[in-house]
């Protein structure tokens, strides 16, 4: 039975309490998932951005240390173009490995 304001001197505490249960289960339900997703959303991007900008400098910085151990025995123009030869196929050698590996493609069969 619904608690009456004038004979129950629980009523305000009842009422607050049940008030509390309820915005908190609306809470638990609908706020805390979305919460859980902006933040895996956010920190996968972020996440990403910086895994890029390390994969980025890092190819910068081998490209150049490569630059620097072949200016030893050629030429600095020479070196560069080496290094960008061999950079190149390196990269092309590990773009055909890894299109090797991918997942074929599903095939249909006709009745």
């Amino acid at each position: 039975m619904a608690g009456n304001p004038l004979n129950d001197p629980n009523f305000a505490a009842n009422s607050a309490a049940t008030v509390e249960r309820f915005v908190g289960n609306i809470r638990r339900k609908a706020v805390q998932p979305v919460v859980l997703a902006a933040r895996a959303t956010v920190f996968g991007l972020l996440g990403a951005f910086l895994g890029i900008l390390a994969l980025v400098l890092l190819l910068v910085a081998l490209t150049r240390g490569l630059q620097a151990l072949l200016d030893i025995f050629v030429t600095q123009p020479r070196a560069v173009y080496l290094s960008y030869l061999i950079m190149g196929g390196l990269l092309c050698v590990v773009g055909l490995v890894l299109m090797s590996k991918r997942a074929p493609k599903p095939t249909t069969t006709r009745r």
